[in-house]
Parts: C-alpha cells; structure tokens; sequence
C-alpha cells in the first residue's frame, strides 16, 4: 500500500503560495480584477481571452474558496453576479507584480500574444 513520505500538514509557505495564486489562469484572473476592479462573468471571460467557461468557472471557484476573490450576487431578474478582488487577493498583486519585473529580466516579450493587463504591470517601469 502507498505511504506519503510527507505528512500533507508539513508544507512549504512558498508551494502554499504557488497552489493558492500559482496555477496558470489564478494569476490572469487576479491581475484582470485588479485592473478592472468589479467585472461580472461574461466579462471575465471575454478579457481572458481564450479560457473555457469550464477552466474559468473551476478558477473562480477555487480564488473564491482561498478567499482571494470575493462574489456578489444580487436578487434581480435577470440575477447578476459581480466578482472582485478580495483584501487577501489585493496583497497577491504586488508578489506577481514583483514576479512579473523579475521575469521580465529574463524573459523576451511577444507583445502580440501578452496579456493586456501584463502590458500594464509594473515590471516596465
């Protein structure tokens, strides 16, 4: 029978950090509302680009669980559900600010397939 070599409560703050914001659309997702602050759904989505609504949905689901985004839903007809960042999710911005600078070191742009939020993070200034 299989056996951890490591209990799951014995953890890294660093691997906390990279399976809380680490996962390849968390970071686009936080970045996104940071810029734009309160965005439904379908505005998400249409800013990522090309997500799927199921990748999004389960990304959403997940941010919201860590606390990091928080959802309002308002009793209207049509219902309308607003997302934003939440106190937790304001303090990741300026840790993938810092990422962003140091890989802009190190990595070589391609405008053309940058994200529009990532052209405006601070690693250009």
């Amino acid at each position: 029978m299989y056996k951890k070599k490591m209990e799951s409560d014995i953890r890294c703050p660093l691997e906390y950090g990279l399976e809380i914001f680490g996962g390849k659309w968390d970071s686009r997702v936080i970045c996104v509302l940071n810029e734009k602050k309160v965005l439904r759904y379908s505005e998400i989505r249409k800013e990522m680009g090309n997500v799927t609504d199921a990748v999004l949905a389960a990304t959403l689901k997940k941010l919201i669980a860590n606390d990091l985004i928080q959802r309002k839903s308002y009793d209207e007809i049509p219902p309308r559900v607003e997302y934003s960042l939440s106190e937790k999710g304001q303090s990741v911005v300026p840790i993938l600010q810092s990422i962003c600078k140091w890989s802009g070191i190190f990595h070589k742009e391609d405008n053309e397939n940058t994200m529009l939020q990532c052209q405006k993070c601070d690693y250009n200034n």
